[in-house]
């Protein structure tokens, strides 16, 4: 069963290995958080990494954390030096975990990719969208986080 909304972030432990930097739950709690699954063999994923990079140019500054799960579909997306290419390719330099075990995906109880985690500064999951239409279907929840006032 899908998380439900309101369910509190998982950890991010399990991880084959991080790529830039490794993050933790307590360290994005206190932030609104996008947590987004994706492989190298997505089609779709790169597709919508612009979008993604352009929220973090956009939120970013009001304060919005950014963390990417590379989850293999096929052998072929377990090469990791392909993984850092794509990665760079699309400019993910945000923390990036390298989920070859799918140990933090089960934790998300996530079964796509790619697939987009929205959690609030609490660290509730508040919007979870997958696909194509996924991208687009996040948008309006991202931007009603920074509509609230911040807590503190």
């Amino acid at each position: 069963m899908p998380m439900r909304t309101g369910t509190p972030m998982p950890e991010l432990v399990g991880a084959t290995e991080w790529l830039t930097t490794e993050t933790t739950r307590e360290e994005l709690i206190g932030s609104p958080t996008l947590i987004h699954f994706w492989a190298v063999s997505c089609h779709i994923c790169h597709e919508n990494m612009p979008a993604i990079r352009k929220w973090k140019e956009e939120f970013g500054p009001q304060g919005l954390k950014v963390v990417a799960i590379h989850l293999p579909r096929q052998e072929a997306d377990l090469d990791i030096n392909r993984v850092k290419h794509d990665a760079e390719k699309m400019g993910i330099d945000e923390p990036l975990a390298v989920d070859n075990e799918h140990t933090i995906t089960e934790a998300f109880q996530n079964s796509y990719v790619p697939a987009y985690f929205l959690f609030d500064r609490e660290g509730n999951l508040r919007s979870r969208a997958a696909g194509d239409a996924g991208i687009t279907m996040l948008e309006g929840a991202l931007k009603r986080q920074f509509e609230q006032a911040p807590v503190g």
